[in-house]
């Protein structure tokens, strides 16, 4: 029998039994409900869920930890499991049964589990991470990758694996898309909440938020295509630095304006949950608009407009597609923001993929260098958290 018809017949089950539920206790009960513990629903719900959560739970691990089980096999013990969970949560179901409780601590089980679930998988993520990353540095030098300014990944022996190129063309990326977007996103943000017009602000902003809408490879065909000629015919030659399309430059100004909606919508919805009595104090007080935005909107906004700057910067710091089309994959150290660079996440990829062996330092640098993001995120994350609480015991 496939699965697919035993989850029908499971869930199927779990209708038929909140009815079932239902009517036994309203039944028992003489058809007064006043006798009943808890409401009807409750004795149904109660049925419902276990027979069928515990039954889909258990089959999708079994599924997932045996790919190649017997379906039959499954598809049998989900259906007795299914029965049991039926029989039994109808064998409980009387008058005097506290079924509200049981349903609201079930649900509450499984709100843990799922919160659970997503501690678990970062938790596995990491700890990966460092399994890998402790198999390269048993095989490199941890000095020479940390330290080293030399990026030359060779299968056949002789490798450099020094992530110093990397990371600054990461951060020199990012802080252009940064410079980019913070301020624009920011302005867009003010201008929409303190001074548009509501016909004004139903248009301008859903306009913004397309731009989060649009694929990363469209940004980079934008890039190779459009962006990275116009700076090289207009500014690289010209000004005598460079002669390629692909540069640091370019990658930054579209990831920039890709950066803009997540700045502008959050800081948007942040300033206008900033209570108008604020606004309205600093009003009566004599302060203009500008004002009332400048020393009294924005501070009170900041840990959330923080978080959005944060968000922005992981997302910039992750990017590999528009890295790919519109900076190239030159892994150099340079201040000329019109050279070609690349990033960490490029050479995680280029490093992951084709014909390569799992066991080499080649390959397990891809790990070492996604330990180096997170950390590098991580970072971002606490000095995020030292900025909204320094002021949130400012202005709370």
């Amino acid at each position: 029998m496939p699965v697919s018809w035993t989850l029908l017949i499971v869930l199927a089950m779990a209708v038929a039994g909140f009815f079932i539920g239902r009517t036994r206790v309203i039944a028992a009960a003489g058809g007064d409900s006043r006798r009943l513990h808890s409401r009807t629903s409750y004795y149904g719900w109660n049925v419902a869920l276990f027979t069928a959560l515990p039954t889909l739970f258990l089959t999708a691990i079994w599924l997932f930890a045996i790919p190649d089980a017997n379906r039959m096999l499954v598809a049998v013990v989900s259906l007795v499991l299914a029965a049991a969970g039926l029989a039994w949560s109808l064998a409980r179901t009387s008058p005097e049964f506290r079924a509200r409780i049981a349903v609201e601590g079930f649900v509450r089980g499984l709100l843990i589990l799922c919160s659970s679930i997503a501690i678990l998988t970062t938790a596995g993520i990491v700890f990966s991470m460092l399994f890998e990353t402790g198999q390269f540095f048993r095989q490199y030098p941890w000095q020479d990758f940390f330290f080293g300014t030399t990026w030359s990944p060779r299968f056949g022996g002789g490798s450099q694996l020094g992530m110093v190129p990397l990371l600054w063309g990461t951060l020199y990326i990012s802080l252009i898309a940064l410079a980019v977007s913070i301020p624009i996103g920011l302005f867009a943000a003010i201008y929409m909440s303190e001074y548009a017009s509501p016909r004004m602000r139903s248009i301008a902003k859903p306009l913004i938020e397309v731009l989060a809408g649009i694929p990363t490879i469209v940004y980079g065909l934008f890039a190779l295509t459009i962006v990275g000629p116009l700076l090289r015919d207009y500014f690289a030659q010209p000004l005598g630095l460079g002669n390629s399309g692909s540069s640091v430059m370019t990658a930054g100004l579209v990831m920039g304006i890709m950066l803009i909606p997540f700045v502008s919508s959050l800081s948007d919805d942040i300033i206008n949950a900033v209570p108008q009595s604020l606004r309205d104090g600093a009003l009566a007080i004599g302060s203009t608009k500008s004002e009332t935005v400048r020393k009294v909107v924005l501070p009170a906004a900041l840990p959330g407009i923080v978080g959005a700057i944060l968000l922005a910067a992981s997302r910039a710091i992750g990017e590999t597609m528009i890295v790919v089309l519109g900076a190239g994959a030159a892994a150099s150290m340079s201040l000329n923001p019109f050279e070609a660079m690349t990033t960490i996440t490029v050479k995680i990829v280029s490093q992951l993929t084709g014909d390569t062996d799992f066991a080499a330092p080649e390959t397990l640098v891809a790990f070492a260098l996604g330990l180096t993001l997170f950390v590098i995120t991580l970072g971002l994350n606490i000095f995020a958290l030292y900025i909204v609480r320094k002021y949130r015991e400012q202005y709370e």
